[in-house]
């Protein structure tokens, strides 16, 4: 009795609206025959934090795109959990958790392994918002979130079918409250509710529809796209800082070409992205742009199936590299010297982005870094060769360059002969020096005698996208 009595105490919370709203509607319990789940795609961290959770007394449950995942026999990247405990009744349970969010207050649990640290997603049910007040905008932006509620709000609340349902490793049991079960055997990606109110709620929704069509392969539900071209507006609203994140998520999705070709469709990449303007409007004068840009993109996605690492600066300096070239050449025909000429160029492609989605300063100064080693690879006698394998970003540049050469866009005996440097060995490296440097012919001057450097660390050729 007290011991009860106690947990009730503890589990008062002022932000917690006690309501009957949606109670009425029960899930359908999924079992494991049915489901097919493979436990051995669980993370065990997830795992141990339902059960830590239930065993205080709470409600627990794996949640979201991880289900969704688990049901196509996919092993999630991340792991979400919901449970009934508030966050700081959560945080109580776990050493390594912290507190985070304003718009929605979450709670990450970290753990600590052999190989990068796993953070578990942990969130407390949300409830339905009866009335606007200080929480929601006029547009109907959701501003403030922290108001608990049950489980069955909880899963009005969130977006699509596919991801609101709930598994509980203990049972093995999927609890699906709005047919998503039935909607991921049609391949049918549908909104939870009336589309157009749950978009004005949230706009990232509509490029969320996006990206999750383009990596299931799902169709959207007709009702579910039908409002997004007259409400893409409403992501200019969305802090920008969220508004890159979900970008960076659409384009490391491994399938970031077909979302892409998705967002065009839907009419959303105008003025969110410029850098996809010019390449995404079809006309004979962007034909090279686009196979740059397709290359550069299947290259990404081939190393993230493969779960290879993808650098988000070599993949925005890919995307906006034909506007670049474009001002670079307009601005030597004004008789810019070339340098200079590179250098306006990468200030005002840039500058160019600040109207729709804000690249993050630090995968800015990658950008121009592997932008400016570019015309550094055609000097290939004296020292420089040897200076620019130095270069902390030698890799990320040299990935690029050849990715010039697959477009023919750089002539491919560049990148064999980079490709050759790498790998040889000292003498081998001269060699290639002399044979660069009578292919370049007297024009090229003799620099002073260079003491003979070690072999760099580099010994294999590397792969044609960057990490």
């Amino acid at each position: 009795m007290i011991t009860k009595f106690i947990k009730r105490i503890l589990r008062r919370d002022p932000m917690v609206r006690h309501t009957q709203v949606n109670q009425s509607r029960a899930p359908k319990r999924i079992a494991k025959r049915i489901h097919r789940i493979d436990p051995h795609l669980l993370s065990k961290n997830a795992v141990k934090v339902t059960h830590t959770l239930q065993q205080a007394g709470f409600e627990a449950f794996i949640v979201g795109g991880a289900v969704r995942d688990l049901v196509l026999g996919i092993g999630p990247k991340d792991f979400d959990v919901a449970t009934n405990a508030t966050p700081d009744q959560v945080q109580r349970l776990f050493r390594k958790a912290r507190l985070i969010g304003r718009r929605f207050q979450i709670v990450h649990v970290t753990f600590f392994g052999k190989g990068h640290p796993e953070i578990i997603e942990v969130s407390t049910f949300r409830a339905l918002l009866d009335n606007a007040g200080d929480h929601v905008a006029e547009s109907g932006r959701i501003l403030r979130d922290n108001v608990w509620g049950s489980q069955g709000e909880d899963a009005a609340r969130r977006d699509f079918t596919i991801n609101a349902m709930y598994y509980d490793p203990s049972t093995e049991t999927v609890l699906d409250y709005h047919g998503g079960m039935a909607d991921m055997e049609k391949k049918t990606l549908r909104m939870i509710g009336d589309p157009a109110k749950r978009y004005r709620e949230d706009p990232i929704r509509m490029l969320r529809a996006i990206r999750f069509a383009a990596k299931t392969g799902f169709h959207l539900d007709p009702a579910t796209r039908a409002p997004i071209a007259k409400l893409s507006n409403l992501l200019h609203d969305v802090p920008s800082a969220r508004l890159f994140d979900e970008i960076l998520k659409l384009l490391m999705s491994g399938y970031s070409w077909a979302a892409i070709q998705g967002l065009r469709d839907a009419g959303l990449h105008h003025g969110l992205l410029p850098l996809l303007d010019h390449i995404l409007d079809s006309g004979a004068d962007s034909k090279g742009a686009n196979d740059f840009v397709k290359l550069a993109l299947a290259n990404t996605d081939q190393r993230i199936q493969s779960g290879k690492s993808v650098s988000a600066g070599f993949l925005f300096a890919t995307l906006l590299w034909p506007d670049l070239l474009k001002n670079w050449k307009a601005n030597i025909a004004k008789g810019i010297s070339n340098i200079p000429a590179l250098h306006d160029a990468m200030d005002d492609t840039i500058a160019t982005q600040s109207s729709g989605m804000t690249i993050q300063r630090r995968f800015e100064s990658d950008m121009r870094e592997i932008w400016a080693m570019q015309p550094r690879f055609e000097k290939r006698v004296g020292r420089y060769p040897y200076r620019l394998i130095e270069s902390p970003r030698f890799r990320a540049g040299y990935d690029f360059m050849l990715l010039r050469c697959a477009t023919g866009e750089q002539d491919s005996a560049l990148g064999e002969w980079w490709t050759s440097f790498i790998a040889a060995d000292p003498a081998g490296q001269d060699a290639l020096m002399a044979s660069a440097k009578t292919e370049l012919g007297s024009g090229a001057t003799s620099p002073a005698k260079r003491r003979r450097r070690r072999k760099p660390k580099t010994t294999t050729p590397p792969e044609t996208s960057a990490s």
